[in-house]
């Protein structure tokens, strides 16, 4: 009878902890960031942290860039929830050892970042094509549109930063002088389009992209191992990712990675939020799949949240207490 007793007092004391967060968490700004997957994450933690915790959220929308130096400089918002590091790392590394932020998850979303991917069909067709020295040595199984004697690698389009990336690697990689043609999509819709025509006339194509994204969960296209190691970041800066760098080093993609981060003052009153974003991790498969629903469906985050919640449950119970998964379904 004591030990019943004494389960069911912690029972109580567990619930009683999350109720009285509920009451306690009052306004919560967070970061929409202005792509699907970043808009997805942010309205499934709104619509969790209000019906299950209790908050009143705000989604201030923006990019990268703009919500870090807010959070840096302000301390608003107060979560950002997919928070892109690669292009703020310097900064977001001095802002964590400072104390002014917090990195509460550092992997929200697996399988993600930016490389090199061939079609499924392609990988399967041709096992022998493991890496990206593979492939390079065989420009006859994706001739080039423009001159089916050469392979087509299509990069980035000019303007975006990963086209000097992309450039240097064609160049550092000798794929001129082993029969490789670099293309220039034009756009994002350009880019976008050449991989949907490949992939539905069943095509070979080889190119730049990046994950999470609709276009990739749609195809399931494959990520390319580069066959090589990374060249280290003093290399990836100050050349690879340069334009005109002269004599680039064959290199893999900079490790992409994504981390949910807390503002200071939101970090030493967030308790059991803190846990929950803590706790939630998005499978690649799964985000793909809900980035391919936004795009056929034109969902935006506030409708894609409540396919996500009522698809996957199995998921995303885990991510918080039982009393809490209770209230975040009924409210559904």
């Amino acid at each position: 009878m004591k030990k019943l007793l004494a389960a069911a007092t912690l029972v109580a004391m567990s619930a009683g902890a999350s109720g009285a967060m509920a009451q306690e968490c009052g306004d919560v700004t967070m970061a929409e960031f202005d792509w699907a997957s970043g808009s997805l994450v942010a309205n499934v933690d709104k619509f969790i942290l209000e019906n299950g915790f209790g908050c009143n959220v705000e989604l201030i929308p923006g990019g990268t860039a703009p919500i870090f130096a807010s959070m840096n400089e302000k301390g608003v918002p107060d979560i950002a929830g997919e928070q892109w590091v690669n292009a703020i790392r310097d900064q977001l590394d001095a802002a964590i050892a400072e104390g002014r932020l917090h990195a509460v998850n550092k992997g929200p979303i697996t399988g993600l970042g930016e490389g090199w991917w061939i079609p499924p069909y392609t990988k399967e067709e041709h096992p022998e094509l493991k890496t990206a020295l593979d492939i390079i040595d065989h420009p006859e199984l994706f001739p080039s549109a423009e001159d089916p004697s050469k392979g087509a690698f299509v990069g980035c389009p000019a303007g975006w930063g990963c086209q000097h990336v992309n450039t240097n690697l064609f160049q550092a990689f000798g794929m001129a002088d082993k029969g490789w043609i670099l293309i220039d999509p034009g756009s994002a819709a350009g880019l976008d389009g050449s991989i949907a025509k490949a992939n539905e006339r069943h095509e070979n194509w080889f190119g730049y992209y990046w994950s999470p994204t609709s276009l990739i969960g749609k195809y399931n296209m494959q990520p390319v191992d580069f066959g090589v190691p990374y060249a280290g970041d003093e290399e990836w800066h100050s050349c690879i990712s340069q334009e005109g760098c002269p004599d680039p080093k064959p290199s893999a993609w900079i490790k992409s990675e994504v981390f949910t981060i807390v503002a200071d003052d939101f970090y030493k009153r967030g308790g059991v939020i803190n846990d929950y974003l803590a706790a939630r991790v998005y499978p690649g498969d799964v985000m793909g799949a809900m980035l391919v629903y936004m795009d056929d469906e034109q969902a935006e985050g506030e409708d894609a949240a409540i396919e996500f919640l009522s698809k996957y449950p199995d998921l995303w119970t885990k991510w918080v207490p039982e009393d809490v998964a209770a209230k975040v379904k009924a409210a559904l």
